[in-house]
């Protein structure tokens, strides 16, 4: 959960951008659109596999240009 205390003489503008800061910082933001929409759990594990495939692709597109 996000607090935000007011400090002394600070303009409301002021309190909405720090606010927005921490609740972009505290990742309500994804969270909230993660959970927009229910997401059946083969599409989370496709999801999460298909970004293992890619991180692995790179990791190894990488170590073939420092090998040469």
């Amino acid at each position: 959960m996000v607090k935000l205390t007011l400090r002394e003489r600070e303009s409301i503008q002021e309190a909405v951008r720090r606010f927005r800061k921490l609740v972009e910082r505290s990742g309500i933001k994804k969270e909230m659109r993660r959970r927009e929409y229910y997401e059946k759990p083969s599409e989370i594990k496709r999801r999460a596999r298909l970004r293992a495939e890619r991180r692995s692709q790179r990791g190894s597109r990488l170590m073939g240009r420092v090998g040469l």
